[in-house]
């Protein structure tokens, strides 16, 4: 058919070439970003521009921003001289404004956004994407997950859906709309960063993060996925950070606005324990597996776990089937369900599995504290003082708390290379429960020389602590 080999080589290599290069352009094709005109299109409609107005009490705001705005290097220089002037000065109330953003969730004008948006605010307005303006009330806020609902009185909106954060994954695409620094119907894309992050905002931390650009302004507006559901409530930003947004997850928000729109507060369930963390040494002790569920480190007396049978020592690893391996999933779990429900827990007590039904109670603040008497440092360096009412009173420790206070820690002893430090508690040695100095000391004669010795103690900051000396 060919003349010669080479006519033959030569078009085989052509077509290799070609089909390389065809390769290469589908290969392209796919890597080319995705167009989000139509996602942005089709969601612009349901996210708002918020602004409001706050009345700031007191005065002086003129000097002071005055003074506000010079070098840093000067910033003192200028409140010294004017301090004491200003305090003289009347003090004058003034309007604050602020902007933010929001979506519509239903057609009858209910609107989410950031408590930090509209909190303590006189007046706030809402702009939709065809410039109308309407005036809204608040119908609830919450301040632990940064979420409020407002209304506006208008009919046949346009919402966007809740979708699930849940099924999100790093490393996926996603688009934010809002105002950000007031620039109306901004539409930034990026990807998945990180989920769960946690940055000390509140008790209930569990931020996605992005980085499609969010700003101030941003906040409160919606993260869309590609099909256009809401996964994500915008609410922070990192100023010393570029291109590092987060959002609130649409699983824990819509528990959240849907108590909002009912009652127009949160009511969080109660359980009515202190809970820890499984680390190697608390499995070690309890002879369990590490991340195996939380530790009950101590039950209130009266409370839902304390009426259900719960009790200190138990591993609480499962709530109505959803598995718990974390004191965070924990708190998430009890306060997603609400004052009032009932829920079935597993725990697993003395190597035994143990189903227990609890009707959970509302959350308030307890109380919490420590107590001992005077002794010398024991051999590994601690010195302790049993709990009484008289210590009890003066440490500010509950009645019902038993076991020993630190009172002091011996430099260059054992104890001193623990975290242990004065004011936590000692629970139990080697799993038996202590309450007196007699108590202590009866245990640690009966261990042999040698033989581990494991020290369980309450921490007055970082919960359950065990450590382990040799005797």
């Amino acid at each position: 058919m060919y003349k010669n080999k080479k006519t033959f080589t030569g078009l085989l290599i052509i077509f290799s070439f070609l089909f390389l290069v065809q390769g290469m352009g589908n290969s392209s094709t796919q890597m080319i970003p995705i167009d989000f005109s139509k996602l942005a299109e089709k969601a612009k409609p349901a996210v708002v521009n918020i602004s409001t107005v706050k009345t700031i009490k007191g005065g002086g705001r003129v000097f002071r921003h005055f003074f506000d705005q010079q070098p840093q290097g000067n910033q003192d220089l200028f409140r010294d001289f004017m301090e004491p002037f200003l305090r003289q000065a009347p003090q004058e109330d003034y309007e604050q404004k602020s902007l933010g953003s929001g979506f519509i969730i239903s057609q009858d004008g209910y609107i989410v956004t950031n408590n930090h948006v509209v909190k303590d605010a006189d007046k706030i307005k809402v702009k939709l994407y065809n410039e109308k303006e309407y005036n809204a009330e608040i119908i609830g806020r919450d301040s632990k997950t940064d979420l409020a609902l407002i209304k506006i009185d208008a009919d046949n909106l346009i919402p966007l859906k809740l979708g699930n954060s849940k099924q999100l994954k790093v490393g996926t695409w996603v688009v934010a709309i809002g105002s950000p620094f007031g620039l109306e119907q901004t539409v930034t894309a990026g990807i998945v960063s990180a989920k769960g992050r946690v940055l000390g905002a509140g008790p209930y931390d569990d931020f996605i993060q992005t980085d499609a650009s969010i700003n101030p302004g941003n906040s409160g507006g919606p993260l869309l996925n590609l099909s256009g559901d809401v996964i994500g409530i915008n609410t922070a930003i990192i100023r010393s950070g570029q291109g590092i947004g987060f959002a609130i997850p649409s699983d824990l928000a819509r528990p959240i606005i849907q108590q909002l729109k009912v009652s127009g507060e949160v009511s969080r369930g109660w359980l009515g324990i202190s809970m820890q963390n499984i680390t190697k040494e608390i499995a070690d002790y309890y002879n369990i597996k590490e991340g195996q569920g939380v530790l009950v480190a101590d039950v209130f007396k009266g409370h839902p776990a304390d009426k259900a049978g719960i009790k200190p020592g138990d591993i609480l690893f499962e709530i109505n089937n959803q598995t718990i391996h974390s004191a965070k999933d924990l708190s998430r779990a009890i306060a997603g369900f609400g004052a009032g429900k009932k829920i079935k827990v597993r725990v697993i007590r003395e190597g035994k599995e143990i189903v227990k039904n609890i009707k959970l109670g509302k959350r308030s603040e307890m109380e919490q504290g420590l107590t001992l008497t005077k002794t010398g440092f024991d051999s590994f360096g601690f010195k302790f003082k049993e709990i009484d009412p008289e210590t009890a009173q003066k440490y500010g420790i509950p009645q019902r708390e038993k076991g020993l206070l630190v009172l002091a820690v011996q430099p260059k002893s054992k104890a001193s290379e623990t975290s242990i430090r004065k004011g936590d508690i000692l629970k139990e040695v080697n799993r038996i429960r202590v309450k007196s100095i007699k108590e202590y000391t009866d245990v640690l004669q009966k261990i042999k020389k040698d033989n581990p010795v494991q020290l369980l103690f309450v921490q007055r900051v970082g919960g359950l602590l065990v450590v382990t000396f040799k005797k």
